[in-house]
């Protein structure tokens, strides 16, 4: 495997940096559900890691997956409120309760998933080059990252077995967690296929 390079150290440092700042404001609150996060966190940034140093994945995608673990951290971290930034309306499409749009959350979602989708790409057409521009790859990586979705879900179940109180939410929100996820994913192969296309021209 490759060592990393001096810019890769550079997303290694900022991630470090964020979630020490965050695993130390966590603890101080006594927020055990978010500590198991971190610690979700961690083996995350270390596979992605690991996978940079195999696949040399670009620096952009490091970045990107770097936004969205900040992203997390401060969505269930930063109070807003009686509640934290991930409950705040970003875009008050619709208000009832659970089922409300277009909350913070469901915009990291999406997102997160989005970056996501591209990494599989990434991953996939640098294995088999000949993928590059099929829609097999696209579909693969959309379907990819929304079963990760899926698993992330299950990862917040876990949370609100194990912990008595949580902050996950109900029913909504992990079906429009889910159906965000998907956005997400399917923006972001939209996207590749027409910057693909773009270059053939």
């Amino acid at each position: 495997m490759r060592p990393l390079n001096r810019a890769e150290w550079g997303v290694v440092a900022f991630n470090l940096g964020y979630l020490g700042v965050f695993a130390l404001h966590f603890a101080d609150r006594g927020n055990r559900e978010f500590l198991w996060y971190i610690l979700t966190m961690g083996v995350l940034m270390t596979l992605v890691g690991w996978l940079s140093r195999r696949a040399q994945l670009p620096l952009g995608l490091l970045w990107a997956l770097s936004l969205w673990g900040l992203a997390h951290m401060a969505g269930g971290g930063l109070a807003v409120g009686d509640g934290v930034l991930y409950g705040v309306v970003v875009v008050p499409l619709v208000v009832d309760g659970d089922f409300t749009l277009l909350r913070f959350d469901q915009v990291v979602h999406a997102y997160g998933f989005g970056v996501t989708a591209w990494l599989i790409w990434q991953l996939a057409t640098g294995t088999v080059p000949q993928l590059r521009g099929t829609r097999t790859v696209y579909t693969l990586a959309a379907l990819a990252s929304m079963g990760l979705g899926a698993a992330n879900e299950i990862v917040e179940f876990a949370a609100v077995v194990a912990l008595p109180e949580t902050g996950v939410g109900g029913y909504y929100n992990t079906a429009l967690d889910l159906v965000f996820n998907a956005v997400g994913a399917t923006v972001a192969v939209l996207a590749i296929a027409a910057v693909e296309r773009g270059w053939a021209r």
